[in-house]
């Protein structure tokens, strides 16, 4: 499957649980994925501290097609600064309709990782650019 695949699937995914269950019913999958599907991503977090969050992030954007995202990594945080989305810039380029709050699965899922990581997640921005930042909870030393 190609990325552009999974970009059109996972849009019509997140569509139909918002149409069939709920604004709700969306955010709890959302933090279902980031919780359960994504455990091992935390336990990468949590074991390999900063410098593996930005080793993922980097790796991850670099096997996305047609995306502009730096990834930083700072004393006490990683800042994901995406000033085009690969998903956002694919769904337009192929007129699809892009399911209301699609950029807030990034939000949630990524909450859910860095919670079980023992790190913090923000997000600010949507619409297809943003920033993204995962960093240590108040007290803990960077690894």
């Amino acid at each position: 499957m190609a990325a552009a695949d999974f970009y059109f699937a996972i849009n019509a995914t997140f569509r139909f649980i918002l149409q069939n269950y709920g604004e709700e019913a969306l955010h709890r999958y959302w933090r279902a994925l980031g919780a359960e599907y994504y455990a091992p991503l935390a336990d990468r977090f949590r074991t390999g501290g900063l410098d593996e969050v930005a080793r993922y992030w980097t790796a991850f954007f670099a096997a996305e097609p047609g995306g502009d995202v730096s990834v930083a990594r700072e004393k006490d945080e990683v800042i994901l600064t995406v000033r085009e989305c690969p998903a956002i810039r694919w769904l337009r380029l192929h007129n699809r309709e892009i399911c209301p709050g699609y950029c807030q699965h990034c939000r949630h899922v990524s909450t859910a990782i860095a919670e079980n990581a023992g790190m913090r997640f923000t997000l600010t921005g949507g619409g297809g650019t943003c920033e993204q930042t995962f960093s240590l909870r108040d007290g803990e030393s960077p690894a």
